[in-house]
């Protein structure tokens, strides 16, 4: 018989101060909670919480919390400005169209020569060609006899046209956009050789180049080029042409002078010793000195060298290549001139002429020409325009390139090669030329291999330059993407240029 038979009871026996429930004795809680002595916590509901979010003391906070993200903001765009302010940046300075524009020299003559037409004519065809490779300015010479006087300043050379096809020719450079320099270099614009026979009537000359002047202006001639060595280059005589310019210029259409420096410094124009830039415009330098032989190597570093090394800001320059060179230097050199600060005034040129570019258009279906027995330099002559093409729109949107600083980069001389940190790999070798030119955080390098062997870059050379790199031209026109200097090497008579920036960030 079991312990507990019949009793209901057991293991339900009530605690002080509770009641057995019968049969329930696994419902009952063994620990039972204290009544609570106040109000339990409810969430408020929707119209409760209207009502408190709407009360004087959450309204307060929130008009602080506006209050104080807006003074934060302003706080922040305040501080910016001042940064952006205070901060030392490039200031674009405005350029007139003789600073941005690349010169082209070209004589009519030399295109009846080449090409079996009269020569104006042959120039109104290459107008929109030259345009299309970025020439903002043509420069005609040779146009007039050289013992031109100011009597007959208005008449032209017999070979190079008439007075009528010159100012067809004006016609057409002003619809293609392209500015006409007529050159009065080396003409007798005083008047001296027939002053000696008239000298009873001295000013009837200077009234004849007055006369001469406002002719070609009224034509629509930009300006006007003389030499150093001219009678023309006086305090005097610029002065009076000056005046004839204002009658004549605007804005977009100044009429310049453009002054041929051909001794090592430009001779002043008073006795003062200075240069008055505000009455000559352009004075076009020659990068190589003139000679009637072929320069050597070695000659043509050392001219180059001497002007990457005297870089000079009193006046506006243009530079010309001048002196006589080997034909694998031409590319380098012009490379150089169109980097250089300054205005470049490239001299005529077969291989950038319109005549062989339609030639390439018409024979040259394949990459390759069909004959290159009879046409050995096709390709190179389609290298040359490309590189013209490439520095001349490189320098019309690259801000470095047109009005930049300039930076010499002196490597070790050739009289310092052996040294242990050389960058020549021959003693005999001419130097490796490099310079910079930089706008703000904008660094353009240009490398100048002027010898005739292969030449590795020194890892301690210019170790504050940002190693990394993307190539812009060259003169082989087969460098692209992106270069380390670490591991850049200059081929033979090679001109690079690379825009330069930090590794990780592009400018």
């Amino acid at each position: 018989m079991p312990l507990n038979a019949g009793d209901t009871s057991y293991g339900s026996v009530p605690g002080p101060g509770l009641q057995s429930a019968a049969g329930g004795s696994e419902a009952v809680p063994l620990l039972i909670p204290e009544p609570e002595s106040g109000r339990q916590w409810e969430p408020m509901n929707r119209r409760e919480l209207e009502v408190t979010a709407g009360g004087p003391g959450w309204r307060k906070v929130r008009c602080y919390l506006v209050l104080l993200f807006w003074l934060s903001w302003v706080s922040m765009l305040a501080v910016s400005i001042a940064i952006i302010t205070i901060s030392p940046r490039p200031v674009e300075a405005p350029l007139r169209w003789w600073q941005k524009s690349v010169f082209y020299q070209l004589e009519p003559e030399l295109l009846l020569e080449a090409r079996g037409s009269e020569g104006i004519s042959a120039v109104c065809e290459q107008l929109p060609f030259l345009r299309s490779l970025g020439v903002g300015a043509l420069i005609l010479e040779g146009l007039f006899k050289k013992e031109a006087s100011p009597l007959n300043l208005t008449a032209v050379g017999r070979n190079s046209g008439t007075e009528a096809q010159i100012q067809h020719l004006l016609l057409e450079s002003n619809k293609a956009g392209v500015k006409v320099v007529l050159d009065f270099c080396e003409l007798d614009l005083s008047g001296h050789q027939d002053a000696a026979r008239n000298s009873h009537e001295p000013s009837n000359f200077s009234a004849s180049v007055k006369h001469a002047l406002r002719h070609w202006l009224e034509k629509g001639v930009a300006g006007f080029a003389i030499c150093d060595t001219d009678a023309a280059y006086s305090e005097k005589t610029l002065l009076e042409w000056r005046g004839i310019f204002k009658e004549f210029s605007a804005e977009e259409e100044e009429r310049i002078v453009v002054v041929k420096q051909t001794a090592d410094i430009l001779r002043p124009l008073n006795s003062s010793g200075q240069i008055n830039a505000t009455m000559v415009n352009v004075v076009m330098r020659s990068i190589l000195p003139y000679s009637h032989h072929i320069l050597s190597t070695q000659e043509v570093a050392d001219a180059i060298e001497k002007h990457l090394q005297t870089q000079e800001g009193d006046l506006w320059p243009s530079w010309t290549v001048g002196g006589k060179t080997s034909h694998d230097l031409k590319k380098l050199l012009m490379v150089l001139m169109m980097t250089l600060p300054g205005s470049p005034a490239v001299q005529y040129d077969e291989q950038i002429d319109q005549t062989q570019h339609v030639y390439l258009e018409v024979d040259g279906e394949t990459d390759e020409p069909s004959d290159t027995q009879a046409h050995p330099s096709l390709k190179d002559k389609r290298s040359a325009a490309a590189l013209f093409t490439s520095l001349s729109r490189s320098r019309s949107r690259e801000e470095a390139l047109l009005y930049g600083s300039f930076t010499f980069l002196p490597f070790n001389t050739s009289s310092s090669s052996s040294s242990s940190n050389s960058t020549f790999s021959s003693p005999s070798s001419p130097p490796v030329l490099a310079f910079l030119r930089s706008w703000g955080c904008v660094h353009f390098l240009v490398l100048l291999n002027i010898g005739p062997e292969v030449h590795p870059l020194d890892p301690n050379w210019a170790s504050n330059l940002p190693e990394a790199g993307v190539f812009v031209t060259s003169t082989g026109m087969d460098r692209l993407g992106s270069t380390s200097l670490d591991t850049l090497q200059l081929q033979p008579h090679e001109a690079i240029v690379i825009k330069l920036f930090k590794e990780g960030g592009y400018s």
